[in-house]
């Protein structure tokens, strides 16, 4: 009887770590990874705009470069050509002004079809 408490412990402690351990995974760090797809703001949107569906399919939780025209700037976020929207982690480069050619990394978390806008966060600038 004994030896079936000490089993079931041990079990216990076992299915603890492993649920520890899946909960807690190790984030990614965008940054640092490779991009799947470069392409340029007003494409990736048109994608979007076409099939949302299969652009989700092919895009959701992506690492994309994507490249363009600022259209609007604020201290942690940038928007490129009107169409892709890109959430920073820290604070905007203040160098960049409205009009600026740029090319900024980051992952693709979905599509507002009020805005009519990618979204895009833990984005980082290339150039």
């Amino acid at each position: 009887m004994k030896r079936n408490w000490v089993v079931l412990i041990i079990g216990l402690i076992i299915a603890a770590i492993i649920s520890y351990n899946y909960i807690y995974q190790n984030h990614r760090d965008i940054a640092n990874e490779s991009a799947e797809y470069t392409m340029v703001a007003s494409e990736l949107s048109e994608l979007f705009s076409k099939n949302l569906t299969s652009a989700e399919h092919k895009f959701l939780n992506k690492t994309i470069e994507v490249s363009g025209l600022v259209s609007e700037i604020n201290t942690n976020d940038i928007t490129i050509n009107d169409k892709v929207f890109c959430q920073f982690t820290d604070k905007v480069d203040a160098s960049l002004s409205k009009n600026d050619t740029i090319k900024i990394k980051g992952r693709v978390i979905g599509y507002d079809d009020l805005l009519e806008q990618v979204k895009l966060d833990q984005c980082s600038i290339i150039n």
